[in-house]
């Protein structure tokens, strides 16, 4: 009972589509911590690096969300732009939460080690951005 249980609940959540976006949702999360370890490195002030590596972040998936993770083949530029400008607002609205939440931990918590904030905050957005793809923008 409890091996059938746990299969149908393995093939409700184990599939290509969530198996992929993890897989790029890691990738776009490792777009955004690179690009954000980069130009804190290279000086830029961290609020300027969350945004610029968010900004990078949000490209990359796009892209592959719609072509790897939701298989929305369709490059008509119409559509191409009816699941861009949604996807850039719901990313905009974790974006948001991400820019909030660093400021509030690394000015507000004192919290000193800014790239421990950035792991928390990325892995939070992470489950919201596929929420919001999967509801909202690729159905």
């Amino acid at each position: 009972m409890i091996g059938r249980l746990w299969e149908r609940i393995w093939s409700r959540f184990v599939n290509r589509e969530t198996v992929s976006y993890l897989i790029f949702g890691v990738l776009t999360t490792l777009v955004d911590w690179i690009s954000y370890w980069l130009m804190r490195r290279a000086g830029v002030d961290y609020r300027v690096a969350t945004a610029l590596s968010w900004v990078a972040a949000v490209l990359f998936a796009f892209v592959t969300n719609k072509v790897f993770v939701f298989q929305s083949l369709d490059l008509h530029p119409k559509k191409v732009w009816s699941e861009f400008a949604p996807f850039v607002v719901c990313r905009a609205a974790t974006g948001v939460f991400t820019m909030v939440a660093m400021i509030g931990m690394v000015d507000g918590l004192g919290i000193r080690q800014d790239m421990i904030c950035k792991i928390v905050v990325s892995a939070i957005s992470l489950v919201l951005n596929y929420l919001f793809s999967k509801l909202f923008i690729f159905k």
